[in-house]
């Protein structure tokens, strides 16, 4: 079947925007990302529909129709600024290791653990070029931190931590 997509009027963008971050907030990340898609049709730099989409995607990391990872990361390129592009790769990575650990799959802490250092990494580049007073990477940083400390199974294996140099 084929469908034909009616558009919004882009005085209505804001208004639906405000929606999209509602349908988060109520935990429905497929209506969030359709209106983001919607917004991005109109406006395909829009950079708060680009956000609200990733955010969007990642909420579904771990559900019963999971998004991949690869597909979120495919959008960072079209965000205008360093900072945001090295932020969200973060928020990426560390949501992709919260949903490994609680997948409970086997090795699944090793996945996570890898997943919680990129995003570490991720944080501190963004950190570098934060604006004054905006230390959301530190917090993130901070979050992936304790992750790892508050869960044991959240641990490399020997050939990981080489590779990673862990400890250093």
């Amino acid at each position: 079947m084929h469908f034909e997509l009616k558009s919004l009027h882009r005085d209505a963008i804001p208004a639906a925007l405000e929606k999209a971050h509602r349908y988060r907030l109520l935990n429905e990340p497929e209506q969030a990302e359709s209106i983001c898609e919607d917004v991005l049709r109109l406006e395909p730099d829009n950079q708060s529909a680009l956000a609200s989409l990733i955010l969007a995607l990642t909420d579904r990391f771990g559900s019963e129709r999971p998004v991949p990872p690869r597909k979120v990361r495919e959008l960072l390129p079209r965000l205008s600024g360093e900072y945001e592009r090295a932020y969200y790769a973060g928020i990426i990575a560390e949501r992709e290791g919260i949903s490994w650990m609680r997948s409970g799959q086997p090795r699944s802490g090793e996945a996570a653990y890898v997943c919680f250092r990129d995003a570490m990494k991720q944080y501190e580049k963004a950190e570098k070029l934060a604006p004054p007073a905006n230390n959301d990477a530190q917090l993130r940083w901070n979050s992936c931190v304790r992750m790892i400390m508050n869960h044991p199974d959240v641990a490399p294996t020997e050939e990981i931590a080489t590779r990673l140099h862990v400890g250093d």
